[in-house]
């Protein structure tokens, strides 16, 4: 995901350093170039040592340490950063920033920079909503730097309130999007995804397979083009992606009154949901009993929700529809006949019969249709970059 980048990663000097060290390794991990600059104090925490071993680059931190002074590595490195990103950062360093200073190889670095920066605070509760602390944020955003809200909790200190170190998952999806083509901003977009469930009695329910991720992948890299994203979720184990509106639901008729609700508003609605085609036409009272030999359930239609869709648009370019078609067997005609009869713009094929895509898997391998009869076939990947593909022909829909 960050393949090519060049990331300056900021250390000063808070216990979180032992935290914020192995995010070092994930960033490595993602395929960036990690270079850490850390601040005298940092190093009383973690040891440069320890930070080169995982980044693989040497350490900065001494304005005159006498192997690197031939390079003036605040100015080199600031100009060849694709991002900056501070972990865990003291309300000392926050100060620095705010004011400008230059006095330490961290704060002349981001005052070289013309890069994104992102800053992770992290400290004592009071430290943090001190008023010059929240000053000093506000500053920072002011200038243009992503501050990361803080975690609430249990301090090292043993007070308990604001000022944890993010997680890194949340703190990833600010790095993304600092260096994400902004192609998609300005863009509100409604993505469904998950199974839903159609209870039988009290306990039970009908449902299907579907883990959400394919769904919640496509939401969270559209936030991270810029897109205003609502996620309209059936129930998952996942965690919502940062910085996007989430409706969950549980049923069909559910997730049918929220997407309708937001078709009006919508630039792009995104099917990816795997919703029950059936619903119980009773729901049993308490829960029904194994002894009741001879079980008959009736089932009702739901709504095809994807289909009222493309019947609410007609001939209108807005919203853009994507749909998705799981199918075994002639999987690309049944897709092609989908993309017709629901007036979709793209259709997403995959084959539910494949044992390494699909539910409950991380992968997923694709055949995106487009209604000008265009069809691009993509190999086993992440459904992460599967997402990007698909709103990398959503621009070029848009863009005509």
């Amino acid at each position: 995901m960050l393949s090519g980048k060049k990331v300056i990663f900021g250390m000063s000097g808070g216990i979180a350093a032992c935290k914020a060290a192995g995010w070092i390794r994930d960033l490595a991990r993602d395929g960036a170039e990690v270079h850490v600059v850390m601040t005298r104090n940092a190093a009383e925490f973690v040891t440069p040592l320890t930070c080169a071993a995982l980044s693989g680059n040497e350490v900065v931190s001494d304005f005159f340490d006498q192997g690197s002074a031939h390079l003036i590595p605040h100015v080199n490195l600031a100009c060849e950063a694709d991002l900056i990103l501070i972990a865990p950062a003291t309300a000392n360093t926050i100060a620095r920033l705010a004011h400008g200073l230059a006095d330490d190889m961290l704060a002349a670095i981001v005052l070289a920079a013309r890069c994104p920066v992102i800053v992770c605070p992290a400290m004592n509760s009071a430290m943090y909503e001190n008023p010059a602390t929240r000053e000093n944020v506000a500053t920072l955003r002011r200038r243009g730097m992503t501050v990361a809200d803080p975690g609430e909790g249990a301090l090292a200190c043993r007070a308990t309130g604001p000022g944890r170190l993010p997680e890194y998952a949340e703190v990833r999806e600010y790095v993304l999007a600092a260096l994400a083509e902004q192609d998609l901003s300005g863009l509100k977009v409604t993505v469904t995804a998950g199974p839903t469930l159609e209870p039988l009695d009290q306990v039970r329910y009908l449902g299907n397979r579907s883990s959400g991720r394919m769904g919640y992948a496509l939401a969270a890299t559209a936030r991270r083009r810029g897109a205003e994203v609502t996620l309209v979720s059936g129930p998952t184990r996942l965690e919502p992606p940062a910085g996007v509106e989430l409706a969950p639901v549980t049923t069909a008729l559910e997730m049918h009154r929220e997407v309708m609700t937001r078709f009006e508003s919508s630039d792009v609605l995104v099917k990816a949901a795997a919703v029950s085609d059936f619903r119980p036409e009773t729901v049993a009272s308490g829960k029904i009993k194994k002894a009741e030999c001879g079980l008959e359930i009736r089932l009702t239609a739901n709504p095809d929700i994807l289909a009222e869709l493309g019947e609410k648009k007609g001939n209108s370019a807005r919203p853009l529809l994507v749909g998705f078609a799981a199918e075994a067997g002639e999987n690309l005609e049944e897709g092609k006949r989908k993309l017709s009869r629901k007036n979709c713009d793209l259709m997403v094929v995959n084959d539910i019969t494949a044992s390494d895509a699909g539910f409950a898997s991380e992968n997923n391998r694709v055949v995106i249709l487009d209604r000008n009869g265009g069809e691009e076939r993509l190999p086993l990947m992440g459904k992460e970059e599967v997402a990007n593909r698909i709103w990398d022909r959503v621009a070029r829909l848009r863009g005509g």
